[in-house]
């Protein structure tokens, strides 16, 4: 049986997704099931036990000699939340109450870590472990999953197997749920639905032009292709990027969207609003040599055919995967 936390959510329902399609119905799935809305990526989806959050462990300490493979991509995501003791519940101390039963049962995890722990990018991208220490992110967020990264390095115990994501700006199917914490994809489809036009933030750096502002952006399908290797491969453990390797600006962006959904191009720059000015990404990009050493070979998917999949089959109709 496989166990996936945060199963309704964003990645993890699209993981479902990707499971079942290899033929894989043996899951159990953990969450918050109170959310109507969230709940709906779970339609059509394959699974045999559904476990709340607050009674996992309870339920894992029965069912643990069942248990082949732990997927923890469950977590608070919301970067705007302040209440710290909330990230510290969620995404710290619940991670490592999994991680130990990982190690106590001896069960394989792949666990959820984020971009966000890059802060402004002062030590570049690399998810070399001597860098990890020395990372200053930006939010509590990326705090409490930079935390969690450097308490599983000083483990002196470990899972069979283990590894960590550092997710970019992943974009894709089953983020209606999220609001204000969904895809900068999705917000600016709703916008050119909605208005016709599409705002983006003005630079307020020199070395940069309006719209100019690189993110490393990836499709949601190629974070599963990449899970699933690694948990079907179970070699070279640690702590993993996960992007495609390549910015690209938001005019990029913008001008695929248009395309995609076959309006005129009309991009409205408005001001950086001067409380996040000083803390606002200018680039953001991948480096994927690691992963690739760890013999992850496939191609990741461009703006240009991920944004009009997306938009094409999912966006349009409201559609899930």
């Amino acid at each position: 049986m496989i166990i996936i936390t945060g199963a309704a959510g964003f990645i993890g329902s699209n993981l479902i997704s990707k499971l079942n399609s290899e033929g894989m119905t043996d899951i159990a799935i953990v969450d918050d099931f109170t959310s109507e809305i969230k709940n709906r990526n779970l339609s059509h989806k394959s699974f045999r036990d559904k476990i709340d959050r607050n009674k996992f462990f309870e339920w894992l300490d029965r069912n643990r000699i069942n248990v082949q493979f732990i997927t923890h991509i469950g977590a608070r995501t919301d970067t705007a939340e302040s209440d710290k003791k909330v990230f510290d519940r969620l995404n710290l101390y619940y991670s490592k109450r999994v991680w130990d039963c990982c190690v106590k049962y001896n069960i394989p995890l792949i666990y959820a870590s984020s971009a966000a722990t890059y802060g402004l990018g002062e030590h570049g991208f690399s998810d070399d472990h001597k860098l990890i220490d020395k990372l200053k992110p930006l939010n509590l967020y990326g705090q409490s999953k930079n935390e969690f990264d450097k308490w599983v390095l000083r483990q002196k115990t470990s899972p069979p197997y283990w590894a960590g994501l550092k997710f970019f700006n992943v974009y894709g199917p089953n983020e209606y749920h999220k609001g204000r914490m969904a895809s900068v994809i999705y917000h600016a489809w709703c916008q050119v639905m909605k208005t016709g036009k599409i705002k983006l933030f003005r630079s307020h750096n020199p070395a940069y032009g309006d719209g100019e502002q690189k993110r490393d952006f990836i499709y949601v399908k190629d974070v599963l292709d990449v899970i699933y290797f690694l948990m079907n491969r179970r070699k070279y453990p640690g702590i993993f990027n996960l992007g495609t390797g390549r910015a690209r600006t938001f005019l990029e962006l913008a001008e695929n969207i248009f395309k995609a959904t076959g309006r005129a191009e009309n991009i409205e720059f408005i001001n950086t609003p001067e409380d996040i000015r000083d803390k606002y990404q200018y680039f953001t990009r991948a480096e994927m040599e690691k992963l690739r050493l760890a013999g992850y070979s496939g191609e990741f998917t461009d703006i240009e055919a991920g944004i009009n999949e997306y938009i094409s089959d999912y966006l349009t109709g409201t559609k899930y995967n």
